[in-house]
């Protein structure tokens, strides 16, 4: 028992090993990060767990595969950067710590970045960032143009479109979309386009349009959706199109809502049915000979319903015509019409 008890426990270990390490995610810059050209750079990453034992990073332009930048051991301050890279890329050799450093920004240095980590024969990528090289728009002269805003409802199908305008292109011309949000990493999308191209001799000019289909609209689908223009190198970001989409109210809402109407009818009936029933009282005591009024026999009757009642004894004379005699005035008032007979 004593070996399979410590192979069952080593075998835990490396499972709880495992699974930390899978909880605790790279911790990366994310988004889209803008730089022009010739500036320097520093993108951040991190990773403390035991389990890691090697630490990459990857460039990803747009339209292409990734492309290994750098490779270290996580406790080693060699590092192995690829040849494409090894002249303006350096990388931060602290333990735990894979900050990458761009000096003279070019823009083929625009696309994702990924920071990479290998545990246990297994490779995770981090969320990546997006790195835009901008160039000077007098040398481009590309423009986007996007709507700012898109409200739309869930299972609805939508096109989201932009306009691209560029002048002087030089190579070939891709459109893309980018999607950002609060929790999520970006996400990029390639797109089709259908461009028109004039040329007077020494000037050519480019109009395309593009179009991003949400079918059918999910509510995973919000975030800020950018378009963006590769041309001879450079890339050029729209402004976004904000999308929201309008979640309908859950069922307990509406049962509330039909719940809180309900009872505001049954009140109203109930104070209409004790109107009518005073209203009937009322008239049933009109015309009477009492002297005590109906409206004050009524909230005589409200006001002491829990009352207990008193009675008064009567002290009556009998006198020589046959009437009754009343000691005070209250009670010859109250008992005018009461009438004693002989015996």
């Amino acid at each position: 028992m004593g070996p399979l008890y410590i192979f069952l426990l080593l075998l835990c270990k490396i499972c709880e090993q495992l699974n930390c390490v899978k909880a605790l995610d790279i911790i990366q810059e994310t988004g889209i990060r803008t730089a022009k050209v010739g500036e320097s750079v520093t993108l951040r990453c991190s990773c403390q767990h035991n389990a890691v034992t090697y630490l990459f990073w990857y460039q990803q332009s747009l339209g292409g595969k990734p492309l290994i930048i750098s490779k270290r051991m996580k406790y080693s301050t060699e590092i192995l950067i690829s040849p494409a890279y090894e002249n303006r890329f350096q990388v931060v050799a602290q333990p735990g710590v894979n900050d990458l450093i761009i000096t003279n920004l070019q823009p083929l240095d625009s696309g994702m970045y990924y920071c990479v980590i290998l545990e246990f024969n297994a490779i995770e990528f981090g969320r990546g960032i997006f790195l835009h090289v901008k160039t000077s728009l007098s040398n481009t002269q590309m423009s986007i143009h996007q709507p700012a805003l898109k409200v739309l409802r869930l299972g609805d199908s939508v096109n989201l479109s932009c306009s691209v305008s560029a002048e002087d292109s030089k190579g070939e011309q891709s459109i893309y979309w980018f999607r950002r949000t609060a929790s999520q990493p970006e996400l990029m999308y390639t797109s089709e386009r259908r461009c028109t191209g004039l040329s007077d001799g020494t000037l050519y000019s480019i109009n395309c349009t593009s179009n991003l289909e949400l079918n059918p609209v999910r509510s995973s689908d919000a975030g800020t959706y950018h378009c963006a223009l590769a041309s001879g190198g450079a890339v050029v970001f729209g402004e976004g199109t904000k999308v929201e989409i309008l979640v309908p109210p859950p069922l307990l809402v509406y049962c509330l809502s039909v719940a809180l109407i309900l009872s505001i009818l049954g009140l109203l009936v109930l104070s209409f049915l004790r109107y009518k029933l005073k209203s009937k009282l009322c008239s049933s005591c009109k015309g009477s000979d009492k002297h005590m009024m109906c409206s004050e026999a009524l909230n005589a009757t409200q006001e002491n319903a829990t009352e207990s009642l008193h009675y008064a004894a009567l002290n009556l004379k009998r006198g020589v015509e046959g009437q009754r005699q009343e000691e005070n005035v209250d009670s010859a008032c109250v008992y005018s019409r009461l009438r004693s007979r002989k015996e």
